[in-house]
């Protein structure tokens, strides 16, 4: 085959369409001014190749993953952490050593 030129196109693909999809897609490769094949083997060869190619954004979207996961883990901790107003008598009887938190021991004492 001479160096430069594309492999003969041989194969046929047939796809069902609904015939307003199908004119509206004619309306733009004709607008495009390139035939339907054309469109249709350009996006085949993107996919093809998109299929291939590892992603540089699946890293990215663990990150971004991990750190919404890390917030939504804080929003639902941070009140069990806050200190108990002083409204919560029953706490603060559990709490012998008035440090915030109830220990084993202090919660076995009561």
């Amino acid at each position: 085959m001479p160096v430069g030129r594309s492999p003969k196109k041989t194969e046929t693909l047939e796809i069902r369409l609904p015939p307003e999809t199908k004119a509206a897609f004619m309306a733009r490769c004709q607008g495009a001014r390139r035939t339907a094949s054309e469109a249709l083997r350009d996006f085949i060869e993107r996919d093809l190749r998109a299929s291939t190619t590892p992603r540089r954004r699946s890293a990215l979207w663990r990150v971004l993953a991990a750190a919404l996961a890390g917030l939504a883990v804080g929003a639902v901790a941070a009140p069990s952490l806050a200190r108990p107003s002083g409204s919560d008598a029953a706490f603060q009887r559990l709490d012998a050593n008035h440090d915030g938190a109830l220990s084993l021991d202090e919660f076995k004492a009561r």
